[in-house]
């Protein structure tokens, strides 16, 4: 049994505690939160307690690992604090909103043999593992154009978009991160422009809601990347890659698969609400990943080192944003 212990209990916190509880080779032995009441709250759900303070959790006496699941501001430091203590850690993504921040504590987990996988968890959709397989089989050639879609449902509260760091680093880096792992390559620059349409209260937030992103990589083949804060229609993702000898292919993911034809009209089912029930199965797969590799030994994947790339591509996104010209991407 792998002792895992949570850190968060906010909605993506108790996401994970479901997650972990119901692992069969895995020992929830504990929950933190800065709010005690919420972490105690948690626990109780999950049959475990709430962990007084944070020397229980990185006690490696304790624990096996640690789930990081807080404020997007605590993860450089918990992720310092595991590492340390020897302690593995899944973190969700960012590993900071400041990418200096971010590069600092890689290196410090690199130089002390850290075991950190990021959460970037559309990695584990069986669907993306499929194009995955087919692009690396070469079975539609040489990649020469990926698109990617990510649009809505709704706007997120300002206070949310306070903090995100923006559509950049918050939505559309789940992508630039799946775009680099399809192709196996790092993009050398980015283009993007955007508008604040759905809300216009975010250009006081320095934001957007609505984005074009335009990544180039090595030997010319291009990635484009739609992002919507806000659709009237559900919560719409797809990916396509183009190969010099074929196309590979992921539609966006409906709530069941039966047509009701009348006369004049096909009424299909509709896309799924929200993010979260689109993509609420890869949580349970990136963990199971993540206790495979503390069992058996290894690195697991996306490592520290793919969650500071997609942050710079990210970066590079948002000083397009601003300069209205194609960036180059500086990796740390």
């Amino acid at each position: 049994m792998q002792r895992i212990a949570l850190i968060g209990a906010g909605f993506i916190g108790s996401v994970h505690a479901g997650n972990l509880a119901a692992h069969p080779d895995v020992d929830l032995v504990a929950v933190y939160d800065v709010d005690h009441a919420r972490a105690a709250a948690l626990a109780a759900t999950h049959g475990t307690r709430a962990a007084g303070d944070l020397a229980e959790v990185f006690d490696a006496d304790l624990v096996d690992a640690v789930y990081i699941a807080s404020s997007t501001d605590t993860h450089a430091e918990h992720l310092r604090r595991a590492v340390d203590a020897g302690v593995a850690a899944l973190c969700e993504k960012p590993i900071d909103l400041d990418l200096a921040r971010a590069a600092d504590v890689v290196a410090h987990a690199r130089a002390r043999s850290g075991r950190v996988m990021v959460d970037f968890n559309r990695r584990f959709d069986t669907d993306y593992l499929e194009v995955k397989r087919v692009v690396d089989s070469g079975e539609i050639g040489t990649v020469e154009l990926i698109t990617l879609t990510s649009r809505g449902p709704a706007m997120p509260p300002l206070s949310y978009i306070a903090v995100s760091g923006g559509q950049m680093r918050d939505q559309a880096v789940h992508f630039f991160d799946l775009a680099r792992w399809i192709a196996g390559l790092d993009p050398t620059e980015v283009f993007a422009a955007g508008a604040a349409l759905a809300e216009p209260r975010l250009a006081a937030y320095d934001d957007v809601d609505t984005s074009v992103a335009t990544l180039r990589l090595p030997g010319g083949a291009l990635v484009q990347i739609d992002s919507a804060r806000r659709t009237g229609y559900g919560y719409d993702e797809r990916l396509e890659v183009l190969g010099s000898e074929g196309m590979v292919q992921v539609r966006g993911h409906r709530t069941g698969a039966v047509s009701r034809h009348h006369a004049g009209r096909i009424v299909d089912d509709g896309l799924h609400p929200g993010w979260f029930e689109r993509v609420r199965p890869t949580y349970a797969a990136a963990l199971a990943h993540f206790v495979v590799t503390l069992e058996r030994g290894g690195d697991p994947t996306p490592s520290l080192a793919d969650g500071l790339k997609a942050q710079a591509i990210a970066e590079a996104a948002v000083r397009s944003l601003h300069s209205g010209r194609s960036e180059p991407v500086r990796y740390p």
